[in-house]
């Protein structure tokens, strides 16, 4: 008997350490409500939590019809009150949750791709290991079939259309008319506020004035000077 002790509370530990992973990445919520085919808000707990489907980008609402097409087609799938498991990727500089988005053992995130309603976004695929191979061979067949956005002669992806919505908006001196729509964070030109996640490659202007919160994180080292190299 003694000598079956502790052959049980290693295999109960060793059990216990296989789960741990599970469950850190794993929560439970219920949708309260969609924005684009990318976005969601859900409950979790007693918060209400944004949060960012992984490993894809839908495109933007207005890249008219698609956007709000793929908007409409992630309501059907998740709609208000609908019971789901996130399993959490990261959380990005807008506080928002990454994670891919399951109802039962389905994933919606692949669903989206496989209906051509929203397109791999190849740079961060690799936050989504154990969904990688359905999601590119959802998204082959669904460019093959033509599917929604595919259907397209020349689809613009979402990424480049925000970047040369971009360009647009900071290509142009701030006009006083137009101080109340730009963000106060780049004194030097004009971002729009409530514009999509930025990087330095999506905009021409380089070391300019960044006053804090920096919601586009171009200041990475905190000089107050953005986009340096």
């Amino acid at each position: 008997m003694l000598q079956k002790i502790p052959f049980v509370a290693i295999s109960v530990l060793l059990v216990a350490q296989m789960l741990l992973p599970v469950f850190a990445n794993n929560l439970t919520a219920t949708v309260v409500s969609v924005g684009d085919g990318d976005t969601i808000r859900v409950r979790t707990g007693n918060k209400i939590v944004t949060v960012r489907l992984a490993c894809i980008d839908a495109p933007e609402m207005k890249q008219n019809p698609w956007g709000q097409q793929s908007s409409t087609r992630l309501k059907q799938l998740l709609p208000v009150g609908q019971g789901i498991t996130l399993r959490s990727v990261e959380t990005d500089k807008y506080k928002r949750l990454v994670a891919e988005v399951f109802v039962g053992n389905r994933s919606v995130n692949v669903s989206m791709v496989q209906e051509g309603q929203a397109v791999i976004y190849r740079q961060y695929l690799k936050g989504c290991p154990e969904s990688k191979d359905s999601l590119l061979q959802g998204e082959n067949t669904a460019k093959q079939k033509r599917l929604a956005f595919w259907s397209q002669a020349n689809p613009v992806m979402p990424w480049d259309f925000r970047h040369k919505a971009a360009q647009r908006a900071t290509s142009v001196p701030i006009q006083p008319q137009q101080q109340n729509n730009c963000d106060p964070a780049y004194p030097d030109f004009c971002i729009p506020k409530n514009s999509p996640d930025l990087n330095c490659r999506d905009i021409s202007q380089r070391r300019f004035k960044v006053l804090p919160p920096d919601p586009h994180g171009f200041d990475r080292d905190g000089d107050g000077i953005g986009c340096e190299k």
